[in-house]
């Protein structure tokens, strides 16, 4: 490990408590972006009335949602991330939806607060890559859940598949205002490399493991909406956009704009294609 691991974990519990506010804000674009994924993993896990299900990083909690509509009647979904405002989004979220098998709980994914093999399944989506130790949070993972009990999770796939994010941190880095990643390091693409994914899951004790890609679009009015998007979601893009002097944050707004020309429409809209590894298994 490159880092330390308990200031990386407050560090990141401090920044994705910032990010909140622009999550619940922006919920019903990215969820647009990302609602083939999250199908795809409430299908792998196939809830069923009675069961209980956990979502780990759960954010404003749109997975776990869709699996909680299954769960009825007697079934109940515990929706949990380490930072409290995305809890408080969620339960907010949750009152919209008129769900009222939901249970809410802050707790980091490292260490699950639940009884050995007490759940169903498990979801995590866009989580296990940021976390300071993958491996030890699917070991507890595999731990919660009872024999045949089912995980389904999503990480992202490489940069060269991401363009809407790749450019952004393209722009980034050729100006010093972030770093390139060091080996082991968390982050979005940790766990993009080929077979790693399989890998963890096997060393974790999981068995059926399958991993597949599932493709995605990005949508955006114009160019500047989408550059606020960006740093409104996503806590390591804002912590380097706010060392940026005003004369870097516009060339950086140049230059991710130029980068981005390719999937420009005659309207100026922006159709951003992305990739994300999903992964199921069993327990």
């Amino acid at each position: 490990m490159v880092i330390d691991p308990a200031a990386f974990r407050t560090t990141s519990r401090e920044r994705w408590e910032t990010a909140a506010p622009g999550w619940e804000a922006r919920r019903a674009d990215l969820q647009r972006a990302a609602d083939p994924v999250s199908r795809w993993m409430v299908e792998a896990i196939d809830p069923q009335p009675g069961q209980a299900v956990l979502e780990l990083a759960a954010g404003v909690g749109d997975t776990g949602f869709l699996a909680a509509e299954r769960l009825r009647p007697g079934g109940r979904l515990i929706c949990t991330d380490g930072a409290e405002p995305m809890l408080e989004a969620a339960r907010r979220r949750s009152a919209e939806l008129g769900l009222d098998n939901v249970e809410f709980e802050a707790m980091e994914a490292e260490w699950i607060d639940s009884a050995t093999a007490s759940l169903d399944a498990v979801l995590c989506r866009w989580g296990y890559m940021l976390l300071a130790d993958p491996e030890a949070a699917l070991r507890e993972t595999r731990r919660v859940l009872r024999s045949g009990g089912r995980l389904a999770l999503a990480v992202w796939d490489g940069p060269e598949h991401n363009p809407w994010v790749a450019h952004t941190h393209a722009e980034l880095l050729d100006r010093d205002l972030t770093a390139p990643p060091e080996p082991g390091e968390p982050g979005m693409f940790a766990l993009a490399a080929d077979g790693v994914i399989a890998e963890l899951l096997y060393t974790a004790g999981f068995e059926d493991v399958r991993v597949d890609a599932v493709d995605l679009t990005f949508a955006a009015a114009s160019f500047d909406d989408w550059f606020e998007y960006q740093f409104d979601t996503s806590p390591s893009l804002a912590s380097a956009l706010a060392r940026a002097t005003p004369e870097q944050r516009d060339e950086v707004h140049e230059g991710v704009q130029a980068r981005l020309s390719p999937f420009r429409a005659a309207d100026g809209s922006l159709a951003l294609p992305g990739r994300t590894l999903v992964a199921a298994a069993s327990a």
